[in-house]
């Protein structure tokens, strides 16, 4: 039996959330919100426990991409940065941690991640923050498809 047909069983519905909202916030091109909404289209009941389990793991995903972007640093520290990079660079500085709120966002969210460990930004400030984003993506992405597309999922 393959992995996927494995994570496709009802009773590993929030684990198969978890292991593909882990992976999408990689750097990996992949998302996860279809994950969440099938899930929850099948089962109703479990909105609110989707939501957390996507949300956790996409913050470990986030916190991945944190270390990668700290290890990718530390092995390449003298790095020459266009003037618009090294602006962004400045700016993110400048937030701090506080701009891991902005992990949410699709296509920078999650090299932001990466450039916070880049920057060496405090890891569990990050870390809190990506959270905090994420999980209100979470709660308005699935709000919004189930708003539109309200009828019972067949195949």
């Amino acid at each position: 039996m393959s992995l996927l047909n494995t994570l496709a069983l009802p009773q590993y519905g929030l684990l198969t959330v978890f292991v593909v909202a882990a992976v999408s916030a990689t750097l990996l091109p992949m998302g996860s919100e279809f994950a969440v909404i099938g899930l929850v289209k099948l089962n109703p009941d479990l909105f609110w426990p989707a939501v957390l389990v996507a949300t956790a793991g996409n913050t470990l995903g986030g916190a991945v991409s944190w270390w990668v972007g700290y290890g990718a640093e530390r092995l390449y520290e003298k790095v020459k940065h266009k003037r618009a990079e090294a602006k962004a660079l400045a700016w993110l500085e400048r937030l701090g941690p506080k701009a891991c709120l902005l992990s949410w966002l699709p296509a920078v969210g999650d090299p932001l991640c990466a450039l916070a460990g880049w920057l060496k930004l405090p890891f569990w400030p990050c870390v809190m923050y990506m959270a905090i984003g994420k999980f209100g993506r979470y709660v308005v992405m699935t709000a919004a498809l189930m708003w539109i597309f309200p009828g019972e999922l067949s195949f």
